[in-house]
């Protein structure tokens, strides 16, 4: 199953933190598939601190190390909240 990123979803990092997605965009140099989101509310224990983040999609969608993270149960790095 194909994960499909849009825009006002929110979703949660592995590590706990919140990110609502703002939009998709390509780096003006590669043409790499970027994401933008906010994280908000998410207090000193998130790994990101409130604010405006952008990263490369593929990162985004990708499974958590779990050789470096074996404690945690989330697949992916950042996962839909439903």
């Amino acid at each position: 199953m194909e994960r499909i990123v849009k825009p006002n979803t929110i979703y949660r990092h592995f590590k706990g933190g919140r990110a609502v997605i703002i939009t998709l965009c390509k780096h003006s140099e590669t043409m790499e598939d970027m994401v933008v989101y906010a994280c908000l509310g998410n207090g000193s224990n998130a790994n990101h601190k409130d604010g405006i983040y952008v990263r490369p999609l593929k990162m985004f969608l990708s499974e958590v190390d779990h050789e470096k993270y074996p404690e945690v149960k989330q697949k992916y790095r950042f996962e839909e909240e439903k």
